[in-house]
């Protein structure tokens, strides 16, 4: 499977930042607004609600590579036919306050009827954080034997910090960040960290093996546009981190 080339690069780089508008986000100022601070504010692409009107909407406001997600795989056929340039499989987050739990076997299920519906475009599939830690490792196994490009990780909904500030921030991540490390170890396709990420620990998770990252509240729970631009540009930032510390070593 070929990745859009300048997701290639990024990842090559390990300096993909994904930003997150939310699969069940279908309110177009709110999107509109997410997709035009990721465009200002060097993004590497969007990841939006897999519907048409939306897809339409974020290629009028931005040149970056445009992700859809759903649950729903004929929902990922129709926002493709409308021109979004690579799809997702979760992330499952907002659906667990709900109470739905998504297992190995339904997410893997999911994984091979998208493929079976959509052969040749580029495929992240979220392993679910609910699963045990060997769990997430063995699935993530089989979504790519079923055709996954991306493994994207979660797990900032389970995290309850105790402390505030910079500590609170690493304990929010330490979910995902603890997945990322050990599936990336397993697969060989690039493994996307997200929720509960922020400036602070997207460091964090290109040194455990990550080769990007998702982000989504730290952004899209912002009401002001300009603080939204700023957001991105801090985690934009926060990639040079992990490259001077690697200049030092």
């Amino acid at each position: 499977m070929t990745i859009h080339p300048q997701l290639q690069q990024a990842f090559d780089q390990h300096r993909v930042l994904k930003v997150i508008s939310g699969l069940n986000n279908f309110d177009a100022l709110r999107v509109a607004a997410i997709v035009k601070a990721a465009d200002r504010g060097g993004a590497t692409f969007v990841d939006i609600a897999a519907h048409p009107d939306l897809v339409l909407l974020a290629k009028g406001l931005t040149n970056l590579p445009i992700c859809v997600s759903a649950v729903d795989p004929n929902q990922l056929v129709t926002a493709v036919a409308a021109g979004a340039d690579l799809i997702e499989i979760g992330n499952f987050d907002c659906f667990y306050a709900q109470g739905k739990r998504f297992e190995a076997e339904e997410v893997l299920a999911l994984t091979q009827e998208t493929r079976s519906l959509l052969p040749n475009i580029t495929l992240s599939v979220t392993v679910p954080h609910i699963l045990t830690l060997d769990r997430q490792v063995e699935l993530a196994e089989e979504l790519v034997a079923a055709g996954a490009d991306i493994i994207q990780t979660e797990g900032g909904t389970s995290s309850n910090p105790r402390a505030a500030g910079t500590l609170g921030l690493i304990e929010k991540a330490a979910p995902t960040l603890a997945a990322a490390y050990e599936i990336s170890r397993a697969v060989s396709v690039p493994v996307l960290c997200a929720s509960g990420l922020s400036n602070v620990t997207v460091p964090m998770a290109i040194a455990a093996g990550a080769a990007g990252v998702g982000v989504g509240s730290a952004i899209n729970q912002l009401n002001d546009e300009v603080a939204m631009v700023a957001a991105v540009r801090s985690l934009v930032e926060a990639f040079f981190t992990v490259n001077a510390a690697k200049v030092l070593v």
